[in-house]
């Protein structure tokens, strides 16, 4: 049985409806850490704020990122006023400039929001010091702002074991987002806001596995550019609260099933072998039963899409099942994912918890 030491998943990673005001509004959650943003009904950004980076636009280009493209953000729509405050108890949101982004009046949104651990400190650990570092050892995340050197570096993550993916995006300058997943290896990575498959350069991660204490950066403009600043998420498996695995699809009605050792919370899904096929991504929240077959793509502006025949996914007890042969989530490929709990399979507690 997968035990666990987070009985209470929603204290690291939680997911929240809400609806705009197009004002300012509070969000009533304890997250020092990264927000991620998304309007459910409209076509627009995936939106991230961070704790690290902070909430407020400054000087360009401003700490808003967009997981749908390769821009740092935009000065034009990032200001005091329209940023995010984090609080020691909440997060409160802008007014979003008249926008569809993260809080438009009378708009229903969604945001996922990762425990970190406050604004962080500069780590040593590597050839790079980081900026800061903001590292959550229980839940497996944390996050680093960095400077990169343009030749081949470590950079310390914080978390105390090897990440199981990293996230990279430069916040000085356009470049496209970088993913490290250890089920694709360390020759390989593969984009966030895009729809290619994997590709593989020792320019990337020096083909070298990430340690307990750094990971490894090469001379590639997406992780390491002379002078540019980057922000890292980090992410490692922890027992009964978050996976990052791979699957290969079935191309059947009766689909794949994935074992995560907990009930999914959210998951974001990725065909890594072919081009032309989205990010994925499912919670607990915004349909609210099985077949849960609402999504939203991290590489697009989409609204809100998704039906019984059109990529539906059960998240189980213990994982989450497909439903359908749709060449997103479902066809005989190679898939990475990573996933994070409601609720564990068994607790320290010794008490099981139920699917939907």
């Amino acid at each position: 049985m997968a035990y666990t030491t987070i009985n209470k998943s929603s204290e690291y990673f939680d997911t929240k409806i809400y609806t705009g005001n197009g004002s300012s509004q509070t969000l009533n959650m304890d997250y020092l850490g990264l927000l991620w943003m998304k309007n459910r009904t409209e076509t627009s950004n995936n939106i991230l704020f961070d704790v690290v980076r902070g909430g407020y636009y400054t000087s360009a280009p401003g700490p808003e990122l967009r997981a749908n493209t390769n821009i740092p953000g935009s000065g034009s729509d990032i200001t005091s006023a329209y940023g995010i405050t984090f609080g020691s108890s909440s997060s409160t949101i802008g007014s979003d400039g008249g926008g569809y982004n993260y809080n438009q009046n009378g708009k229903s949104y969604v945001g996922w929001q990762w425990r970190a651990n406050g604004a962080g400190s500069a780590n040593t650990n590597g050839s790079i010091n980081t900026i800061a570092t903001s590292a959550n050892t229980t839940a497996g995340f944390s996050i680093s702002t960095y400077t990169g050197t343009g030749s081949n570096a470590t950079i310390g993550h914080g978390l105390g074991v090897a990440p199981a993916m990293i996230i990279t995006k430069a916040t000085s300058f356009s470049e496209e987002w970088l993913v490290y997943h250890q089920s694709m290896g360390n020759t390989d990575a593969i984009n966030l806001n895009l729809t290619n498959a994997k590709s593989s350069s020792a320019t990337y991660w020096q083909n070298t596995t990430p340690s307990s204490s750094v990971f490894y950066v090469g001379s590639n403009d997406k992780c390491n550019k002379s002078g540019a600043t980057y922000v890292a998420y980090c992410f490692s498996d922890v027992q009964g609260f978050s996976k990052m695995g791979s699957y290969v699809g079935n191309a059947n009605a009766d689909g794949a099933f994935i074992y995560t050792g907990f009930k999914p919370a959210f998951v974001i899904i990725k065909d890594s072998t072919s081009a032309g096929y989205n990010w994925l991504m499912y919670d607990n929240k915004r349909l609210g039963y099985n077949e849960d077959n609402k999504y939203l793509v991290a590489n697009e502006n989409y609204a809100e899409a998704g039906s019984a025949s059109d990529n539906a996914v059960d998240l189980l007890s213990n994982g989450f099942k497909f439903r359908t042969a749709n060449q997103n989530s479902n066809r005989t490929n190679t898939y990475i994912y990573a996933a994070f709990a409601s609720a564990p399979l068994v607790g320290t507690n010794n008490i099981p918890n139920n699917a939907r």
